[in-house]
């Protein structure tokens, strides 16, 4: 079993790959597509969950998806297709989210937890920048370390900053917060027992595969790393943005 496919097991009872409920998520969405028929652009949208989530809701929207997965593509437009009757107004791409290039900007620009695959918050923002329309806006999801980390957490998340100085980077990158949600204790722990918890739940019912020991062993080690080094110190923070350009 790959990496991929351990992953979507892993998110089957948390569709949304960060810690987020889906109060949270629509009202993100809310603050984020303010007129409902703006174009939308998500770069490394996975399964599609976020620009599923606002075609569902939103009948004039139009949205295009970009991803290296072919398989969470695949997911994306059997789910579009099948599940929602929306695929007419959905394009997805399958191509590194840093080469994606489009002809026409986008209202908004939406990325949750692909800040890595762009080397980090600030060049995740200029991405974003390349494909905004004037006034649009930017629906980021990023990790903070809400107290001093061990050099442990640090190790296994990355180097991230506390939440006053990521907020400030941001800014001083010529960026305005309009809205954010930082992730309740209640969205944090929601998201890792669910992961960890369903992946346990698939070895524990694939007994005699030959992937089950691993699976079960990877499930055991997540939530171990989880709960011994970095529950007490990580956070997460979505960040609803306008560029501060844009002002009149």
């Amino acid at each position: 079993m790959n990496r991929e496919e351990m992953s979507r097991i892993a998110h089957t009872e948390h569709p949304i790959k960060s810690p987020l409920d889906d109060d949270s998520v629509g009202r993100l969405l809310e603050r984020g597509l303010p007129r409902g028929n703006e174009r939308v652009l998500d770069l490394g949208c996975g399964g599609g969950e976020w620009l599923l989530r606002a075609l569902a809701t939103r009948p004039h929207l139009h949205a295009e998806g970009v991803d290296i997965s072919e398989d969470a593509l695949a997911q994306a437009a059997a789910a579009a297709a099948i599940d929602l009757g929306v695929q007419e107004r959905l394009v997805l791409h399958h191509r590194k989210a840093e080469d994606f290039v489009s002809a026409e900007p986008f209202d908004a620009v939406l990325s949750f937890g692909a800040t890595h695959a762009f080397g980090g918050l600030l060049p995740t923002l200029a991405a974003a920048r390349r494909h905004l329309a004037p006034n649009g806006h930017v629906l980021l999801g990023e990790g903070f370390w809400d107290r001093p980390p061990s050099q442990e957490a640090i190790d296994m998340l990355g180097n991230f900053t506390d939440l006053a100085t990521t907020v400030e980077r941001v800014v001083a990158d010529g960026w305005t917060p309009v809205d954010a949600h930082v992730s309740t204790r209640r969205e944090l722990d929601d998201y890792e027992w669910a992961c960890w918890g369903s992946l346990a739940a698939w070895a524990l019912d694939h007994p005699a595969g030959p992937d089950s020991s691993r699976v079960l062993e990877t499930a055991s080690t997540r939530r171990w790393e989880w709960l011994r080094a970095y529950r007490d110190t990580w956070g997460f923070v979505s960040l609803v943005l306008r560029r501060t350009s844009d002002r009149a």
